[in-house]
């Protein structure tokens, strides 16, 4: 496999590094400190990206997209994961669920997500219903040409407040060979609809800055014209969703890694105990070989994963490969950089305690680290089920 970089992506990634460094890095440390990004620099950051084209550069060209594919996706998403999600989310990439919108939907709620009028958030995870996406409760029950919700959400991240939630419901049961199965439907619901409650939600440890929200649902009746895709189809769009997730969770695992290798090889270049650089002490120097090693072989998982979705037969354990390896990775490199500064690491001054933090996370959303190796053993175990 060839992951060298063509011309045009090279040039991608060196914009986007300027970009980040200018108009990223500097906030950073003030935004984790007030658990918040200021509107008015959340706007901003919004708005340069817009004039630099990075805005929904992962939806089609034929929507006003950047039209990338999936392999330089990976490399922004990398590059992305450096910084800051919540000084990152503006450079909004909006969900590609949205482009099963249909008539009036396309202008409600797609095409102003492109321009960036609009920001949405992907309303799944319920206080029972994490991993076990089948357990939720959220309803949606027919009511003539309407649908009444009832339920709630939690954990629903986005670096601002929503304009509109795609919120999954269950519409009914289907027989299936294994019994009764819950019918799960995608609903387009606008903040302003009445009887939809959306609140902040507790503050993580890892990024401090990116909110989470609460969505509640108390008889809210929305319009059959607002299923995105079809009714009972909810759960094939959250398939997606989650595939292509879990490698961009891997590929800013990977970028996040790589900004703690630098760090770390700086300090211990750098650092002198005991009449010389503590990188010259096989304690520190062999931390730096494992980080540097495991780097490159969650690069590797990651473009793979990445190439094979462009080619449209990407695995679900294609994906959960990439997520796992690099997350487990991260949270290795992120604690050998603490041990490397020392004392340091754990200090406010510098960023390696704040990027500590924000790798724990990448073990947890998008599905754990249990749940990708569920998925990796049941496809290999699957050819001998009876």
């Amino acid at each position: 496999m060839n992951f060298q970089l063509n011309n045009e992506q090279q040039m991608i990634v060196d914009s986007i590094r300027v970009f980040l460094e200018k108009e990223i890095y500097p906030y950073e440390a003030e935004t984790d400190r007030a658990g918040k990004v200021p509107e008015e620099l959340g706007n901003q950051i919004r708005e340069k990206a817009i004039e630099t084209g990075f805005l929904a550069c992962n939806l089609p060209e034929s929507v006003g997209g950047g039209g990338l594919d999936y392999t330089t996706l990976g490399l922004i998403e990398r590059e992305l994961g450096k910084v800051s999600y919540a000084l990152g989310g503006f450079i909004a990439r909006p969900t590609e669920l949205l482009l099963a919108c249909e008539g009036d939907q396309i202008d409600r709620y797609l095409m102003p997500c492109v321009s960036g009028e609009k920001h949405e958030v992907f309303a799944l995870t319920e206080p029972s219903a994490g991993s076990d996406i089948m357990s939720m409760l959220t309803r949606a029950v027919r009511d003539g040409n309407d649908y009444v919700i009832n339920g709630s959400k939690h954990f629903i991240s986005s670096p601002c407040l929503p304009d509109f939630a795609i919120v999954f419901a269950i519409t009914g049961m289907d027989e299936t060979k294994r019994g009764p199965r819950k019918r799960i439907t995608a609903f387009l619901v606008d903040l302003d609809e009445k009887g939809f409650d959306i609140r902040l939600g507790p503050q993580c440890a890892s990024q401090r800055a990116y909110r989470t929200y609460v969505l509640s649902f108390d008889d809210c009746r929305v319009s059959q014209d607002q299923i995105l895709g079809e009714e009972g189809k909810g759960m094939e769009l959250v398939d997606k969703w989650l595939s292509m997730g879990r490698v961009w969770v891997g590929a800013q695992s990977c970028g996040k890694m790589e900004r703690l290798l630098e760090l770390a090889t700086d300090w211990a270049a750098t650092r002198k105990q005991f009449g010389k650089p503590i990188g010259h002490f096989q304690g520190t120097s062999f931390k730096l070989a494992d980080m540097a090693t495991e780097l490159q072989a969650a690069d590797l998982l990651v473009m793979h994963a990445c190439q094979k979705a462009d080619r449209g037969n990407m695995t679900g354990e294609d994906a959960a490969m990439a997520k796992l390896f690099a997350s487990e990775a991260l949270g290795r490199a992120a604690d050998h950089t603490v041990q490397i500064f020392g004392g340091m690491g754990l200090m406010e001054d510098l960023p390696v305690e704040r990027l500590w933090r924000d790798a724990r996370l990448e073990r947890i959303w998008d599905g754990t680290s249990e749940i990708q190796r569920h998925i990796i053993s049941r496809s290999l175990l699957r050819p001998f089920e009876n």
